[in-house]
């Protein structure tokens, strides 16, 4: 550890939390790295639980957003989610527990196929977030701009 950061973020009843963040030095590259707790995703405001709530079409939705973030979020995760499964199927293929064979055969949607892997259970948002963004295969969406 090398220091640590304030995240802040905004919970499911709309209150601004601080968190503090720890900073990571991999002794590989010498890069630096940010913790990511599992209530957040990157890049994100609100917490995960805020976002898999309004991404669940059996939840009532109950989230303290407006419209217009509600249609961000469901418009970022429908964009999103080819590239999600992809990198889910890409470790499981990795790590021994599916073959390519067995998944190009899928007559299932695309959200079913990524909840096949981690579930539907609270917390599904998370467990893509977390392999995803540990592989460095996180897509980015904020750019440094030179003015």
């Amino acid at each position: 550890m090398i220091g640590s950061r304030e995240r802040k973020y905004i919970d499911s009843e709309g209150n601004k939390i601080v968190l503090r963040i720890r900073r990571l030095r991999c002794k590989m590259c010498r890069s630096i790295h940010h913790e990511l707790p599992d209530i957040l995703v990157p890049y994100k405001r609100h917490c995960s639980e805020s976002i898999e709530s309004v991404l669940n079409p059996r939840e009532a939705l109950c989230v303290a957003a407006d419209d217009s973030t509600i249609r961000r979020w469901r418009s970022w995760f429908r964009g999103c989610m080819d590239h999600f499964l992809g990198c889910l199927e890409s470790i499981a293929i990795r790590l021994g527990r599916r073959t390519a064979k067995k998944m190009t055969h899928s007559s299932k949607s695309r959200l079913q196929r990524v909840i096949d892997f981690v579930g539907d259970a609270p917390g599904w948002l998370a467990r893509i977030v977390r392999p995803v963004a540990n592989t460095n295969n996180w897509i980015h969406t904020r750019y440094a701009f030179l003015s």
